[in-house]
């Protein structure tokens, strides 16, 4: 299942919603949360290869500041 939240969040830019349709709405808040709190450890990372349509990187750019949620 985390496998499958982190897929549709990452890769095909799903909502919390449309997500938590499929899993647990604790599950998918808890795993959306530590993606978007590691952000800023991301920028620190150098540029790594992409291996898929949607990677880390210039293709994953949220606001790092003030706690934002999309």
């Amino acid at each position: 299942t985390l496998d499958d939240i982190l897929c549709g969040y990452v890769e095909k830019h799903l909502s919390k919603k449309s997500i938590a349709r499929k899993y647990p709405q604790e599950i998918v808040d808890n795993v959306i949360q530590k993606i978007d709190y590691s952000e800023y450890k991301r920028r620190q990372a150098p540029i790594g290869i992409k291996i898929t349509p949607r990677a880390f990187g210039k293709d994953w750019r949220l606001p790092i500041t003030n706690k934002y949620s999309i």
